[in-house]
């Protein structure tokens, strides 16, 4: 992230973060032993559902730094998430517009990252037209990419073995429950609940068609990207959950959440990008439905720990995503 760009976001869902002075003494000394120079300022990234620490250090020699640091004590979840980031960042491929990780440290409570500053700032949302240009390109680009040799990447089709169950989950759960998630649905979810035998058939078949060889971002939303219009680059940034799967993948799933930040018709968006040239519309069908299933499951339990706006988040992806998939019924 760029040290100008961090300060203002346009997006109103974020962890809780910290602040520099929040980090215990020892994590401080720590990072400026890794940055190699002494700290002398900082600007927080504001987007983003990470709990903890997420800044542009300036250091004392002139350079910058993005740094993550996170524990338990922020989110049980989060430390396994930054050490999967880790171990992410030696399978991208140049051509992957990625910041590069610098260093990292984990002491089995504290895992920390430090990042090449990519410059850019967030989509602003509504999505501009110039924005969404740059990152379907961007996408594209993902889409012809490949992990690099001896990576440890996941297939997408059993790293998303757990999501992709919800509508499963939902019918055989008591009525009630498959009345709060209608209800929590909005304006769909009686069309959901009437379909709701036909949902579980496509998510079946979600995960074989989330199968193939190409690398996979799996968690791109505007706050997972920088837009530098004065390069023309965008920067995909924040890859924990990346994996090998189908190249049309990270469109799919970006789409829903561009449609509701006012991107446009991601129906239109996706089959006129080349990413879904001579793709099966029933594969799109299936992996979209084991998208919504897993959002509008997730929607209903209650909040991660340093995390108060994700299920709302995902409430809205998930209207998203079941408005896309009616028309596709």
């Amino acid at each position: 992230m760029s040290a100008d760009d961090v300060m203002g976001s346009p997006l109103a869902f974020s962890g809780q973060r910290l602040d520099w002075r929040d980090l215990p003494r020892a994590v401080r000394t720590r990072i400026a032993a890794l940055a190699g120079a002494q700290v002398t300022a900082e600007i927080s990234a504001n987007t983003g559902f990470s709990p903890g620490f997420a800044a542009v250090l300036e250091l004392s020699d002139g350079r910058g730094v993005f740094v993550k640091a996170v524990s338990p004590d922020q989110n049980p979840v989060s430390p396994e998430l930054a050490r999967a980031e880790i171990r992410v960042a030696p399978s991208l491929p140049p051509q992957v517009p990625a910041p590069r990780l610098l260093w990292s440290d984990d002491d089995g409570e504290w895992v920390l990252l430090g990042f090449e500053v990519a410059h850019g700032r967030p989509p602003e949302t509504p999505w501009r037209p110039a924005d969404l240009d740059l990152a379907l390109d961007a996408l594209a680009v993902l889409a012809d990419a490949a992990p690099l040799p001896g990576h440890r990447l996941p297939s997408t089709d059993v790293s998303l073995a757990a999501d992709f169950t919800g509508w499963r989950t939902m019918l055989a759960a008591a009525p009630g429950v498959r009345m709060e998630a209608a209800e929590r649905a909005g304006e769909l979810g009686g069309w959901a609940l009437e379909n709701l035998e036909q949902l579980v058939r496509w998510e079946q078949d979600a995960l074989r068609v989330s199968a193939g060889t190409s690398l996979v971002h799996g968690d791109l939303r505007a706050d997972n990207m920088l837009i530098d219009h004065e390069h023309a680059k965008v920067a995909l940034i924040d890859w924990p959950h990346a994996s090998i799967g189908a190249p049309w993948l990270d469109l799919a799933f970006m789409l829903p959440s561009v449609s509701m930040q006012g991107g446009g018709d991601p129906q239109h968006l996706f089959w006129s990008h080349p990413v879904s040239d001579g793709l099966p519309m029933d594969h799109l069908r299936a992996a979209l439905t084991g998208m919504s299933g897993f959002l509008a499951y997730a929607s209903m339990q209650p909040s991660p720990q340093g995390i108060p706006n994700l299920r709302r988040f995902q409430r809205a992806q998930a209207e998203a995503a079941l408005r896309w998939l009616r028309e596709m019924a």
